[in-house]
């Protein structure tokens, strides 16, 4: 295998990191969510496009939803005053168009002036899972018995079909 099937390989394994992922400082006491200030049209992981902007390493300066990781025990556990001044780890081969930025991906770390290089981890993506009915169209029924042998599952994605056509309506 060459270096860039490694390369290829190993980032398949990852997640992307997008608005909302969590972050702590290694030096803070509590976590901070990413805030995408830096591009406006790239979503992952959302259906409607309106939540999930997908991150990169142009993300920096005060780029939290409170800026603070708490206190801060480089500053004698002063208050935090989040401030990323770069981004390491990121994935060179996704370039948003929008800002030229490399996307993050969910073992980036960020430098901060006070913590020192990487000192900031992403400690959750900021993905999640939304099940809609074309997991249920796509499914093999035999296998959702199985995994829940209580749920009737026809009705689940009957319901569902009915929810997505009536917001679909209004």
């Amino acid at each position: 295998m060459n270096s860039t099937q490694q390369t290829q390989n190993k980032m398949s394994e990852k997640h992307l990191v997008c608005q909302g992922a969590t972050c702590k400082c290694k030096f803070g006491t509590v976590p901070d969510k990413l805030m995408v200030k830096t591009q406006t049209k790239r979503y992952i992981n959302d259906k409607e496009g309106k939540k999930k902007l997908t991150a990169t390493h142009k993300d920096i300066g005060k780029t939290f939803e409170k800026n603070t990781f708490g206190n801060c025990a480089k500053m004698n556990n002063n208050p935090c005053q989040a401030v990323v001044t770069e981004w390491t780890g990121f994935y060179d081969k996704i370039v948003i168009e929008d800002n030229k930025g490399k996307v993050l991906l969910e073992d980036s770390k960020a430098t901060c002036p006070i913590g020192g290089k990487d000192c900031i981890d992403i400690i959750n993506h900021g993905q999640k899972s939304e099940v809609t009915t074309g997991n249920f169209k796509n499914a093999n029924p035999e296998v959702l018995v199985e995994a829940c042998p209580f749920i009737d599952f026809t009705e689940v994605s009957d319901n569902m079909e009915m929810e997505e056509e009536k917001a679909d309506y209004i």
